[in-house]
């Protein structure tokens, strides 16, 4: 064949194909999500995300300090709080003696270079199961909301938050949290904006983890429809930016990687993808039925969400990823 140019010798070898990739994953830019839950020596499996663990905080802190050195810089804490400890307005979130706050406290102590972010949101709290106060006829109180999500915020920050991490999507939040914390003297504390987080149903097994998934309706009066293309996406992240946000985040991941290209060409800000508890469950039972090699399917899938253009991945798969990574 008389062909000028032949794209495969750019393909030819391993180093030729090292030089050139052009998108890198290492476990610098991973961040890890672990489940907090009281007692002592404590390690509860979570049945619908095989590997992993709601964990007591002396075992959190030894399973964070394996993230660390992996390689992982971060990880995001969520507390699985007690039934009786709920009520419908999430007073249990910003109880400084709590388990979160005490989590907080610990880590910093213990691994005070791992940066710590923090989940801001009523669910966990909610005897609802919303991410924000639910008014007697139904509706998500939006402003109302936010007063508690500042209590919440400046809890975590005066316990050691690096990173706050809002993930309720009620609006003016991200506004109203950066002038609490800068008021109240925590101006080094960053906001992870959930900026672009859709109404998705793959985070099932997640809600199973907390035990917060909502007793009543859905969360799409606050959530973005699935259905919205980047107007949507833009406006949202946009607004955000524009309050304060530190860090903006588009969740779920795989099925929303357009999104994530769209926002990270439209802001300088740092974008987070979250790989989401239905993601991570999917591959995990394709993998333990033989349908796949997890290790390869994992690392791509983490390769396209960078490629998409990620800065940071959270993900249930972060140790696992950082060993194949590392060796």
């Amino acid at each position: 064949m008389d062909l000028t140019y032949r794209p495969r010798r750019l393909r030819s070898s391993h180093s030729i194909r090292e030089i050139l990739r052009e998108t890198t994953l290492e476990p610098r830019h991973l961040l890890y999500p672990m489940f907090i839950e009281e007692g002592e020596g404590v390690k509860t499996p979570i049945s619908a995300m095989p590997g992993i663990h709601r964990y007591s905080i002396d075992l959190a802190i030894e399973h964070a300090r394996e993230a660390w050195n992996l390689g992982i810089k971060g990880v995001a804490l969520f507390p699985a709080i007690p039934n009786d400890l709920k009520d419908k307005y999430g007073s249990e979130s910003h109880n400084p003696q709590g388990l979160f706050a005490r989590t907080i406290r610990a880590f910093k102590k213990a691994l005070p270079e791992l940066l710590l972010i923090t989940d801001v949101a009523l669910d966990p709290y909610s005897s609802d199961g919303h991410d924000g106060i639910v008014s007697e006829t139904g509706e998500i109180l939006n402003d109302e909301t936010v007063e508690v999500l500042i209590k919440m915020a400046l809890t975590q920050a005066a316990a050691g938050a690096d990173i706050v991490a809002p993930s309720d999507m009620m609006d003016g939040r991200i506004g109203a949290l950066r002038s609490a914390l800068d008021e109240a003297g925590f101006e080094r504390v960053m906001i992870m904006s959930y900026s672009t987080k859709y109404a998705s149903a793959y985070y099932g097994p997640f809600r199973t983890a907390l035990d917060s998934a909502p007793k009543m309706g859905d969360k799409k009066t606050y959530q973005i429809n699935p259905a919205s293309g980047y107007r949507e996406a833009l406006r949202e992240s946009s607004l955000d930016e524009a309050e304060g946000a530190d860090f903006l985040m588009v969740k779920p991941a795989l099925a929303y990687l357009d999104v994530l290209r769209v926002v990270r060409d439209n802001t300088q800000l740092p974008v987070v993808a979250y790989n989401v508890s239905g993601e991570y469950a999917m591959v995990k039972a394709a993998a333990q039925a033989g349908y796949i090699d997890e290790k390869r399917i994992v690392l791509e899938t983490l390769t396209s969400m960078r490629r998409a253009g990620a800065d940071a991945i959270l993900t249930y798969h972060a140790l696992d990823a950082a060993n194949w990574l590392k060796s």
